[in-house]
């Protein structure tokens, strides 16, 4: 039976996830677009590697996976697994905030018919 403290490891599952979208849109997109010809793909995509914000996107990324791990020893898959649709709830509403992407009434409409099918889904 979970206890309350564990829906931590699935809070902690979200926030690396977003903050590794996040900051590897915001880092890429400082850095500038993918190049066409073969090489500079390659030397741009090895520089990127390189950089320590996208690091940062992939560490987190990796504590993602920790955290979820300790979460499936606490939940069942289908408990569990719904509470990952925040996490494009949260990356669209950063996005229009943080990176300045549009967020149309469409978006917002589907971030809150995802936000009402979660809250079914976890009662469920």
């Amino acid at each position: 039976m979970a206890r309350p403290l564990d829906y931590l490891y699935i809070v902690a599952t979200i926030v690396f996830t977003v903050y590794g979208q996040v900051i590897l849109k915001w880092r890429i997109g400082k850095l500038g677009a993918l190049p066409p010809e073969a090489l500079a793909k390659l030397k741009f995509l090895v520089m990127l590697l390189f950089d320590p914000a996208i690091f940062s996107g992939f560490a987190a990324a990796f504590l993602a996976s920790l955290a979820w791990m300790a979460a499936m020893t606490r939940f069942e898959l289908s408990h569990a697994y719904p509470f990952m649709s925040m996490n494009f709830v949260i990356v669209v509403l950063l996005s229009g905030w943080l990176l300045s992407e549009p967020l149309s009434w469409q978006r917002l409409i589907g971030v809150g018919l995802i936000v009402a099918g979660t809250v079914v889904a976890a009662r469920g």
